[in-house]
């Protein structure tokens, strides 16, 4: 004989959609929560300094005026000098571009350093590209080297000009059409949550170019770095 069920009280259906539910949403505020308070902490863990960094460029510039790889040199060299190994990892190998395509732009970029809360790449391109900046979860400071970027945005009637030893910042939750005209290099250093931003550098490569070799690359050098910075404390 067949073992008599409870019969389900019809109560208890609603309760338990309430309560799953209910546990849902606290656990999503939690974590909004916790994002909130991390990013009202999150300048604890900020190595670099945007002047200094636009003081260290225009010093390249001044250094070798004419020769983009002994600007490169320059900005390395003085970077190994003043931030120590254990306080930071800085990626040396300056033979490590990779393409990138983001926002509709082409150019390409060396990963000097990248952590849970900075990066610092050299991008450009010698033939001059333009697209969408995107829109951010960290502040950008675009210390130009060599020739000029050029930007607008909705509701200006002039672009903005920005030669070599400028820096074009674009704070965060910010967007403009950019172009870096007839070829363009500069030292970029972004401070905020990079992980957000990263979607934004990858999804041209796999929607449009299909350049797989790039993709694993790009994604290759960016957690290694960030791994061997979080192996020190960086974040």
């Amino acid at each position: 004989m067949a073992a008599n069920k409870k019969p389900t009280n019809a109560s208890e259906l609603p309760n338990a959609f309430l309560i799953k539910w209910a546990t849902r949403l606290a656990v999503v505020l939690f974590f909004i929560a916790t994002c909130g308070w991390l990013d009202t902490i999150k300048d604890r863990w900020y190595v670099f300094d945007p002047t200094t960094l636009h003081q260290l460029a225009q010093s390249a510039i001044a250094s070798s005026p004419n020769s983009t790889s002994g600007m490169i040199q320059h900005i390395l060299t003085n970077l190994t000098l003043t931030h120590p190994s254990t306080q930071i990892r800085l990626n040396s190998d300056a033979s490590e571009w990779v393409f990138n395509n983001a926002g509709g732009a082409m150019g390409a970029m060396y990963i000097i350093h990248a952590s849970i809360t900075e990066y610092l790449i050299i991008f450009g391109t010698p033939l001059g590209t333009e697209g969408h900046t995107g829109l951010h979860t960290a502040d950008d400071y675009f210390n130009i080297l060599v020739g000029e970027q050029w930007a607008f945005k909705p509701g200006a009637l002039e672009m903005e000009r920005y030669p070599a030893g400028s820096v074009h910042f674009l704070p965060r939750g910010t967007a403009k059409q950019y172009k870096m005209h007839e070829g363009c290099f500069a030292l970029e250093y972004a401070r905020g949550w990079i992980p957000l931003m990263l979607p934004f550098g990858l999804a041209d490569t796999i929607t449009s170019t299909l350049d797989i070799p790039t993709f694993y690359n790009t994604a290759r050098i960016t957690g290694r770095e960030m791994i061997k910075n979080l192996l020190i404390g960086k974040i």
